[in-house]
């Protein structure tokens, strides 16, 4: 009897991560964007929250099979492995933003769900080829981003040479638009289907997808829409954080760092890889910051992302297997 209603509690909490996420995430989408002073904050975040929202239209479902079944192995999950997973990253999310800190609410799901998963049937079910993935791309997102975002500022400050700033400015407020649009667009399909691949994955296993893993489309729209609406209200404490304390930024600038994190991050989501958001778009300014001089850094700032970066798996699964452990004290049978 207790089944079904935890289940429905279950997805409701995989719908308020989502929210959190895009709340949460806010930030990457619109972070160059307000500190160029292109869009004011408000208008802002009313125009990633509407790209997040469609970008289910535009990309398949290869990070919600990751999530779905590419981390673990699915024979293990059950109800109490993934309400636990979600109350670890949403815990380790919300003391992160507590604190300004743009950590990824990619890996703590991750995380969430890993310690969750180790705590429920040991080292056995994970899927190490989908970890290593991930691993990798801890790793990878911020130095590709750095490195690209390094090199677009250097190809267009070498094109845009003999224009006046005026006239790079005008040129940039423009472009700007269409590069923040597509970290939106990264942004709602490879964080949005975290969350479908974890809803998705939990169906599957209370036998309500029946006898084959997919991702119903009910589920795809309403992760979209929610995501959305996360980014809609934005988390203001970690625009300032992006935006402001790494290094300052113009036109050309943010479009440089925009480009080079949603290619980036829209190769991921073709590929399959959860990578995420933060890790793209911090590495991407600070490159852009460095071609003017490394002291255009802030790198103390940059310091502290770093170790967010790295604690979030662990934390968030250290977070997830106390959350375990009381949620089968309350609930036994699941």
């Amino acid at each position: 009897m207790l089944a079904t209603p935890l289940i429905l509690f279950t997805i409701f909490l995989a719908l308020a991560f989502d929210f959190l996420n895009g709340f949460h995430d806010a930030a990457n989408s619109i972070a160059t964007i307000v500190s160029t002073r292109v869009l004011k904050p408000h208008w802002a975040v009313i125009w990633a929250a509407f790209f997040n929202f469609i970008a289910f239209l535009f990309f398949g479902l290869h990070v919600a099979n990751t999530i779905g079944t590419g981390l673990i192995d699915p024979s293990i999950v059950n109800t109490q492995v993934i309400l636990s997973a979600l109350l670890g990253a949403i815990i380790w999310n919300i003391f992160t933003w507590y604190y300004g800190l743009p950590s990824s609410s990619s890996h703590a799901l991750i995380g969430g769900l890993l310690g969750a998963s180790i705590t429920q049937a040991g080292l056995s079910p994970l899927q190490w080829l989908g970890i290593s993935k991930v691993l990798i791309a801890i790793v990878l997102a911020p130095i590709l981003g750095m490195i690209m975002g390094g090199l677009f500022m250097f190809i267009t400050t070498r094109l845009c040479f003999y224009s006046t700033p005026a006239r790079v400015d005008g040129w940039f407020r423009k472009l700007q638009f269409i590069s923040s649009a597509m970290i939106s667009l990264g942004h709602g399909s490879n964080d949005a289907q975290k969350t479908m691949g974890i809803i998705a994955i939990l169906l599957y296993s209370a036998n309500w997808l029946g006898d084959q893993f997919y991702v119903p489309f009910w589920v795809i729209v309403t992760c979209n829409f929610v995501i959305a609406l996360g980014t809609f209200f934005g988390g203001w404490r970690i625009v300032k954080t992006m935006g402001m304390k790494i290094t300052k930024l113009k036109p050309i600038g943010g479009f440089c760092a925009e480009s080079s994190s949603s290619l980036t991050l829209l190769a991921a989501t073709w590929l399959g890889v959860p990578v995420s958001t933060t890790h793209t778009i911090t590495g991407s300014i600070m490159g852009v910051g460095s071609i003017y001089s490394t002291s255009a850094v802030r790198w103390g700032v940059a310091k502290n992302i770093v170790l967010a970066w790295i604690f979030t798996i662990p934390a968030a699964g250290l977070v997830a297997a106390m959350m375990w452990m009381l949620v089968g004290y309350f609930i036994p049978s699941h």
